[in-house]
């Protein structure tokens, strides 16, 4: 299944379903005594990226956060996770298939598709993986510097039920030393499964 880059109408964006989505998702927030801790967000678009990655929880926790801050989201995922039938439900909730092994020009589509859809916002895991990694992707930090986009960091506290919106990064073209500050703004924070917790956060 290739990227779509003809952004259709998503489960974010459909009337009477999206509403009850939202209620639905602040009741599960309430339920599980999880809470949102978010000042403002920057207009659209904007990449939006969040850690530690730890868990498959975590997806219901960016869909229940999507919900309740009202965002439009895309989020990128193996293109496995798309097979016939499901992957249309998939692309529904906002998923952007990616063959990792055809993705040299991965880049380039999400720019294009942030250029012609500009109402929305690019979620990328920046660890790529649940599992315990020592370094990060860079493909976030290369689609928000080409785009001209701000990066929007946000943390899962699980020790607290906390997912915090911790702050806004602009790309100043420096890979590296940008990539040691975004890391610095994880530091302390814990996943759902700690032991997967990347290490140098």
């Amino acid at each position: 299944m290739e990227v779509c880059l003809s952004m259709q109408r998503s489960v974010f964006s459909t009337p009477i379903i999206t509403p009850a989505l939202r209620f639905l998702s602040n009741c599960w927030l309430k339920l599980k005594g999880w809470q949102v801790h978010a000042q403002s967000l920057p207009a659209p678009p904007f990449i939006f990226i969040g850690a530690p990655h730890t868990s498959n929880w975590d997806f219901l926790l960016l869909m229940v956060t999507a919900f309740h801050l009202r965002m439009d989201i895309r989020w990128m995922g193996k293109h496995t996770l798309f097979p016939p039938f499901i992957g249309r439900v998939m692309l529904w909730f906002g998923g952007i298939p990616v063959n990792r092994t055809k993705a040299y020009k991965m880049v380039d589509k999400m720019v294009l598709m942030l250029e012609e859809n500009p109402q929305i916002i690019l979620c990328i895991p920046p660890e790529g993986t649940r599992g315990r990694v020592t370094q990060w992707k860079t493909g976030f930090y290369r689609i928000a510097e080409k785009a001209e986009v701000p990066i929007l960091m946000a943390a899962i506290d699980a020790e607290n039920k906390q997912l915090r919106i911790i702050g806004e990064f602009k790309p100043t073209g420096d890979l590296d030393q940008d990539m040691i500050a975004i890391r610095k703004h994880y530091q302390g924070f814990k996943g759902l499964n700690p032991e997967n917790t990347s290490t140098n956060q």
